[in-house]
């Protein structure tokens, strides 16, 4: 299981999604995968970045909901949480 970091951004995400009430298990559920290095569904869309976010991976929880991590074999660092219109 990989060391699970959290950005202070992503803290900050994360309520804000609570407050929007996004389906928070699902998030849980996909971070969970991503430290037991589990290859995620087709449905989560996961693919690299580039530009800002060139070190790291982003996935669709849920339609236009993402969330932006790096992972390396011992550590998954999340990143930030939220639409494409926060995010970029």
């Amino acid at each position: 299981m990989k060391r699970i970091e959290r950005t202070s951004q992503f803290k900050k995400d994360v309520k804000k999604s609570v407050r929007q009430k996004k389906n928070i298990p699902v998030l849980k559920k996909v971070v969970s995968l991503l430290a037991s290095g589990k290859k995620l569904d087709k449905k989560y869309t996961d693919h690299k970045l580039t530009g800002e976010y060139t070190d790291c991976r982003e996935c669709h929880l849920s339609g236009d909901w993402l969330l932006i991590y790096i992972a390396d074999s011992k550590v998954l660092k999340l990143v930030r949480l939220g639409s494409h219109a926060e995010l970029f």
